[in-house]
């Protein structure tokens, strides 16, 4: 029997006679987790309900194999499973990984994000913890190596750019980014972030920017200036205040500058960024 409404469903229960069809034949196109268990074994019991809640968030880009050891053991035997839950992993056919015993369900998530992510999305996942520590050292050599394995992927140029530009390694950051083609959508956020710190570059620091403001708050030059002091500070929502309120104020103000800046900062931010979201909404409220 399998579960779910139609054959492509991304969890399936698996006997010796429909082994070939369910595991063999589609671990060729994705990776099949094959889980023994039985609900007598209460342990088990809970690693499938972990397994089966994490399916769906990977859309069919892994199949979860469920075989109750307590209906038959043939397949177990052959699999040489000692004891429940024990996990098997097999792709193009070969049996490439397993897991004996129950585990957490990071560690479970952990195998199917390895299993199912492409290598931009791991290269980015990899990222995520050593960018929110502002580690850039360890960042950048997360991308050298990525590089040095994967020449050719223009997604590892692009965030060694940016990681560039956030250490301050402009010059390093240009060369990165003439290797980048021109059509490479991503190319737009450490290009426009690199722009932001060479425009930056020439102000003075952001307190001073500050009491400048303060003292003249009706000066776009000085709210503009610390608006892009802010942009290289990372303070992002501030900046973004500041170029909206701008763009409310004058629009001729050179030539729409708080629109465009304000387009600006939501390319380094990045697609799919929250913040960027909620401000390009407002953004086009002012503007209808």
């Amino acid at each position: 029997m399998q579960l779910g409404s139609s054959s492509s469903s991304a969890i399936v229960e698996v006997t010796p006679q429909n082994f070939q069809q369910e595991v063999a034949e589609k671990s060729r196109s994705v990776p099949v987790l094959l889980l023994f268990w039985a609900q007598q074994v209460p342990v088990s019991a809970q690693v499938k309900a972990t397994l089966t809640g994490l399916m769906p968030s990977y859309e069919g880009k892994a199949v979860l194999a469920l075989v109750d050891v307590a209906r038959d053991q043939m397949l177990a035997q052959q699999l040489r499973v000692q004891s429940l839950p024990a996990l098997r992993v097999v792709h193009d056919g070969q049996l490439v990984d397993q897991v004996d015993g129950p585990q957490s369900e990071r560690v479970y998530k952990q195998l199917l994000d390895e299993l199912t992510m492409s290598s931009g999305d791991m290269l980015r996942a990899s990222l995520e913890e050593v960018l929110a520590a502002r580690d850039f050292g360890t960042a950048l050599q997360i991308l050298q190596d990525s590089i040095q394995q994967e020449p050719n992927n223009p997604a590892f140029r692009v965030e060694l750019a940016d990681v560039l530009v956030r250490s301050g390694q402009l010059d390093d950051a240009r060369t990165a980014l003439a290797s980048v083609a021109a059509d490479v959508a991503e190319k737009k956020r450490p290009q426009n972030r690199l722009e932001f710190w060479e425009e930056a570059a020439g102000l003075d620091d952001t307190a001073t920017l500050q009491a400048a403001l303060d003292a003249s708050p009706d000066d776009l030059d000085a709210r503009y200036a610390l608006c892009v002091r802010l942009v290289v500070d990372e303070e992002f929502e501030a900046a973004l205040d500041l170029a909206l309120e701008i763009m409310r104020t004058d629009r001729t103000f050179r030539d729409d500058i708080g629109r465009l800046t304000l387009i600006r900062i939501f390319d380094v931010l990045g697609k799919g960024a929250p913040l960027a979201t909620a401000y390009r909404r407002r953004m086009f409220n002012y503007l209808h």
